[in-house]
């Protein structure tokens, strides 16, 4: 039953990261035409933004070695925004050059994980994705910033609000056009969603310009995400089937699960363009190609049902 509450937004975009933050978690690698029939499985039940892949070194996520093999398999899907991952100018020259348009880098609010991750400070990064945001935009690409451990962090313990906000600031002083708000370890509850996007918006970041991404370690990740809705949130990360968690950050289990994400704002009468049967058979579908079953709780319950 559709049971729509006052104060939400009418439409969400839903920016799905299975087929790279999922995928790249994985033990194994997954085979090219698998991950490039994911994606357009991904894209055919209604998923306009659909995270590609990843350009970094194969040395450091071998699971996305494959990334210029698999760029251009998926590159002409019609009305799909296909953003993909670089670490520094060399990866984005290479993205560039398979024609990608959207660009993401990936930037810590905490030293310790920044070390972990990125193997520089966090000033060191930022620095480096200075001349890479500025050649992406130069470029006509759009590019997201996202920000890691904004809520805590499993060296450092909790992440000051301020700490984020600085790191958002400079991503968006440097040209970033979104940023993704990175809850890396699932340690985020509302309450603490809700002021770090009033501290957010009181430093000069609107809303419109903000995206959630909310790992379920705790199980708080719906409940953060609406906290984020209620104050205006329209872009949320999630990942089909509930793949992938953070290679770097042991704690951390995996992302929120778009069908659970889909069933929620469904309900609330929030429009979202994705057919969340075409989905839950594409993760069924992905699930048997990982040979496990999918943490998803709706896509267990909908596959269940279809038995």
């Amino acid at each position: 039953m559709v049971v729509p509450a006052p104060g939400l937004p009418a439409r969400v975009r839903i920016h799905e990261v299975g087929a790279r933050d999922g995928l790249q978690n994985e033990k194994i690698a997954v085979p090219t035409e698998v991950k490039a029939e994911f994606i357009r499985r991904l894209a055919d039940a209604g998923l306009t933004t659909v995270e590609a892949t990843s350009f970094v070194h194969p040395k450091w996520v071998p699971q996305l070695a494959d990334a210029e093999q698999l760029y251009p398999r998926v590159r002409d899907l019609a009305g799909v925004a296909l953003p993909v991952l670089v670490p520094n100018q060399r990866g984005l020259e290479r993205a560039l050059g398979l024609g990608a348009d959207r660009i993401a880098v990936f930037a810590s609010a905490t030293e310790s994980f920044a070390k972990a991750n990125l193997n520089r400070t966090v000033d060191e990064s930022l620095a480096v994705f200075e001349p890479v945001v500025r050649q992406a935009k130069d470029a006509g690409a759009h590019v997201r910033g996202y920000v890691s451990m904004c809520f805590g962090d499993p060296w450092e313990g909790a992440v000051p609000l301020h700490q984020v906000a600085r790191v958002c600031t400079a991503l968006r002083d440097m040209g970033c056009d979104e940023l993704s708000l990175g809850d890396t370890i699932g340690v985020a509850t509302p309450g603490h969603v809700q002021e770090l996007l009033n501290l957010l918006n009181e430093e000069g970041v609107p809303t419109d310009e903000i995206g959630v991404h909310f790992h379920d370690t705790y199980g708080q990740a719906l409940a953060n995400t609406y906290a984020a809705l209620e104050h205006g949130v329209t872009t949320v990360d999630a990942s089909a089937g509930g793949l992938g968690g953070c290679p770097y950050a042991k704690s951390a289990t995996g992302n929120l699960a778009t069908e659970d994400l889909v069933w929620m704002l469904h309900g609330l009468g929030i429009e979202t363009g994705v057919d969340l049967a075409r989905l839950t058979a594409t993760s069924v579908w992905m699930a048997a190609h990982l040979d496990r079953p999918s943490p998803s709780r709706t896509v267990r319950a909908l596959s269940h049902k279809e038995q």
